[in-house]
């Protein structure tokens, strides 16, 4: 029982950053129609900032504060990713919105991988993995046999925060309704005085600011990142959002949450199932699209939402 509940805290962990990429792809499909398959890189973009502000900050500057140069990494990463996510959507997906869909996915895909080699190139060492400071207290405690660490509680805590701080903004503020409002018929919607291309630029910032607390929080829990992450946490941010229901926020992480359930399960109790891991989960969304293609909460054709 122990080991349990050992692997379902350590899941609902990893639960929290998969589930803030997830959100991500599902904004973009209920907003844009379209599949953000380079939003990986960007959670990398954003856990690459994060590294580049805490070194700036410790090192140039002296600040030693774990609690500054935490909140600094948040704040300036979460402003420069979403920065550069707009402009990212404003080069490579903007003029394709009228396209057909494999040219969105082809462009995409190319404007992704051109990111991470960039980086692999033009940062010092890029090709390796890179030290993230250990700003967290490795502070840990037993309590019948379940392991609590410190870093696993701050994820939690503050991923359900931002998540909470992402649906009050999607269903409580004006943006947030004209997401919904475009999400459901950007023609009718532009008709009525919505300013599309602005919903569209808000829709990049808050999926980029999602990336980039989710690369920071994946620094500070494996103490590493490298330049090609993205790659995989795409994948599995999307596979999430397939899952919950592309389209559906509460999908989203709910199949954020179960994707990664499953990882960490088979990790603990199939023999060598840390290798497999990924195997095991893929295999499951392959059956379970068959069984239900829509995903748990999907929508049906006119009922999507942002």
């Amino acid at each position: 029982m122990e080991t349990i509940i050992n692997q379902i805290i350590h899941g609902i962990m990893l639960g929290v950053m998969y589930s803030l990429v997830a959100v991500g792809f599902t904004l973009f499909f209920g907003v844009l129609n379209l599949i953000q398959f380079s939003h990986g890189e960007i959670f990398m973009v954003g856990a690459f900032l994060g590294l580049i502000i805490i070194n700036t900050l410790s090192v140039v500057l002296g600040i030693q504060n774990p609690v500054l140069l935490l909140l600094a990494a948040f704040a300036i990463s979460g402003i420069l990713t979403g920065l550069i996510s707009i402009l990212f959507g404003r080069i490579t997906i903007r003029p394709i919105l009228q396209a057909p869909p494999i040219i969105a996915l082809l462009t995409t895909l190319a404007a992704g991988i051109s990111i991470r080699y960039f980086v692999m190139a033009f940062y010092p060492s890029g090709s390796e993995p890179q030290r993230f400071p250990a700003l967290l207290p490795d502070w840990q405690t037993e309590v019948g046999g379940v392991l609590l660490r410190f870093d696993s509680l701050f994820i939690l805590v503050a991923g359900v925060l931002l998540i909470v701080c992402t649906y009050l903004f999607i269903n409580k503020t004006k943006m947030g309704i004209a997401m919904r409002a475009v999400a459901q018929d950007r023609e009718t919607a532009a008709m009525m005085g919505v300013n599309i291309n602005r919903v569209i630029d808000i829709t990049f910032v808050v999926a980029g600011v999602l990336a980039a607390s989710a690369g920071i929080f994946n620094g500070l829990y494996y103490r590493e990142i490298i330049f090609d992450m993205g790659a995989l946490y795409g994948v599995v941010g999307f596979s999430a959002a397939v899952i919950g229901g592309l389209g559906n926020i509460f999908g989203a992480i709910v199949g954020g949450f179960l994707f990664a359930l499953l990882a960490s399960f088979t990790s603990a109790f199939i023999p060598g199932g840390s290798a497999y891991r990924f195997v095991v989960a893929f295999t499951f969304l392959i059956v379970f699209l068959v069984i239900m293609p829509r995903g748990i909460l999907g929508f049906r054709r006119g009922k999507r939402e942002a």
